[in-house]
């Protein structure tokens, strides 16, 4: 039995005054936690540093999002990237971009690196294929299943610290993860059990997410989220995991699949409970900024993961009743097709976080967050016989 140390650290687009009206106090929240976070770092944003060069020069930051345009997470990314140049008096802009508009969706990371861009908002999820341990930055297959176990994780246990080293060795600073939502198996054929999922051509994001799903027979495929919609009209796959409620019905997708598939009430997600996104930027940017700056950043994005996921959990309240309304069939999976993922998931835990040390490092942060009594996810039983090599 391996020994943890605790002690580590829409269709409808008319507008109506109720839809203006919250745009009117989305605005508003913006600006309002923009300021926040502002007035609470370490010197005023209008103290006399603004009048340095950077400040006087400006640093433009050519961002780019996993989101694609026109989605309720894309105009939430615009309003936030539109506030920092107020916020940083001038010296950092944000010009944003959606989804593939510079690079490829799984190319994102790369072109920041190389300078091709300057910063991503970028899913996590996505990492696995530039390092092992970015399968451990965003939610995995029965893993922390709340927002607030994975602030835990990255506060409590260290993780926060070790994705900063991560991502320096990526070429890249992290200012802060995004709390986003849930993820929906949407299908065009119905599965009410995990036998069912067996020869089911499905899209799942790679890494652990997918290999889980290829243990229990399901056929996985790799693709980008501008290639879902398309994909399931055509029948090339049969059932797509995506973001949640709200940006998949803006995609359409109720208008190409029938059945929403989601586990039990006990983990309405089994798969991915938590898709982070990420705040990131090229070091050399980040190096470029006053030092007060560099904070401030830190803090704008920590601001706008709470706005972030606020609006995204508002728009999917909105959303689930238009579903109902298409006649889209919501299934949840039982309480032992839980049991039976979870007996396929713990195995692929320790597989991935053994495939180097950063990725041990970061799973023993999970697995002690997990092991919390606060928390409760695994007992010393559920991984008595599994070793972590570092």
């Amino acid at each position: 039995m391996m020994t943890l140390d605790n002690n580590k650290p829409s269709k409808d687009s008319s507008g109506t005054s109720t839809e203006r009206e919250t745009r009117l106090d989305n605005t508003t929240d913006r600006r309002r936690f923009l300021k926040a976070a502002a007035v609470g770092s370490a010197a005023a944003v209008a103290a006399p540093w603004v009048g340095n060069v950077q400040a006087q020069e400006g640093i433009r930051i050519r961002m780019q999002s996993s989101w694609q345009p026109g989605t309720t997470g894309y105009r939430i990314f615009e309003e936030w990237a539109g506030g920092v140049v107020e916020a940083t008096s001038g010296e950092v802009s944000i010009e944003p971009f959606p989804a593939g508009a510079v690079a490829g969706a799984f190319e994102v990371a790369d072109a920041v690196r190389n300078g091709v861009l300057d910063g991503q908002n970028w899913f996590t999820v996505y990492w696995p294929g530039k390092m092992p341990a970015g399968v451990f930055l965003t939610a995995y297959p029965m893993g922390l299943s709340v927002p607030h176990q994975w602030d835990m994780m990255f506060g409590a246990y260290g993780g926060f610290g070790i994705a900063k080293d991560l991502y320096r060795k990526q070429g890249q600073e992290m200012l802060g993860y995004v709390h986003h939502d849930l993820n929906l198996i949407h299908s065009k054929v119905p599965l009410r059990s995990f036998d069912d999922f067996e020869g089911v051509k499905i899209r799942m994001p790679g890494g652990i997410v997918a290999e889980t799903f290829a243990k229990i027979g399901a056929r996985t495929t790799l693709l980008p989220g501008s290639e879902v919609y398309p994909a399931l009209e055509k029948g090339t796959i049969d059932a797509a995991d995506y973001t949640g409620a709200a940006v998949n019905y803006e995609l359409g997708f109720w208008q190409v699949t029938d059945y929403i598939i989601m586990g039990p009430p006990s983990t309405p997600c089994l798969h991915q409970a938590v898709d982070l996104m990420d705040i990131a930027v090229n070091r050399r940017v980040f190096e470029r900024m006053s030092t007060q700056v560099q904070d401030l950043m830190h803090d704008l994005v920590a601001a706008y993961s709470r706005t972030h996921y606020a609006a995204i959990q508002k728009a999917n309240s909105e959303a689930w009743p238009k579903y109902r309304e298409q006649g889209i069939e919501i299934i949840h999976l039982s309480e032992d097709d839980a049991v039976r993922f979870r007996e396929a998931a713990i195995p692929l835990w320790f597989e991935w976080a053994n495939k180097d040390e950063d990725a041990s490092r970061l799973f023993r942060a999970h697995l002690n967050t997990m092991l919390d009594p606060a928390v409760a996810l695994v007992t010393d039983e559920d991984i008595q016989g599994y070793e972590l090599n570092a």
